[in-house]
């Protein structure tokens, strides 16, 4: 089988410095969006759409904040969630809530379904119900400030090790 393709999924403000590392240093590919001020869910979704369709499979997604709401988006409506072997959430965005409601506007309601492959969130402990309601494991913990984030990295190879 062929090692899976990582495929990260930055936050509304464009990649933080840990997915950029991951980008140079383990080869992780960055979903590139057209606008990372005002994010537009179909945008995104399309983008993570062209992008899955031109990888080989298998994928495993990497994401953080509103790239988490992304994934769980996709997935519930895009075939191409089977190719997905695995997936690694970070620190979810809360976009049901103000003021992040009204500078993201179409990202609310959260998709609160099973998701079709295994994974982790990390996050706070308010996080533990949605990965719950997604079929994930939960483990706290913060976004890194900088650097690498070795601990995901840990994290990610302890998931495709069990997938």
């Amino acid at each position: 089988m062929n090692a899976p393709r990582i495929l990260l999924l930055p936050d509304w403000q464009g990649p933080s410095p840990w997915q950029a590392a991951w980008e140079r240093q383990h080869g992780a590919l960055c979903v590139q969006q057209h606008d990372w001020q005002r994010p537009l869910r179909g945008d995104w979704s399309a983008r993570l759409q062209e992008v899955a369709l031109d990888t080989p499979a298998p994928l495993v997604l990497v994401a953080e904040g509103l790239g988490c709401i992304l994934a769980a988006w996709w997935a519930a409506h895009s075939p191409l969630a089977a190719r997905v072997q695995a997936v690694l959430l970070l620190a979810p965005s809360d976009v049901e809530q103000a003021p992040l409601a009204v500078r993201l506007p179409g990202w609310s309601p959260v998709v609160r379904r099973r998701l079709p492959f295994a994974g982790v969130l990390v996050g706070p402990e308010k996080d533990q119900a949605l990965a719950q309601d997604w079929g994930l494991s939960w483990q706290a913990g913060a976004a890194p400030t900088q650097g690498d984030w070795p601990e995901g990295r840990a994290l990610l190879q302890s998931l495709l090790k069990d997938g």
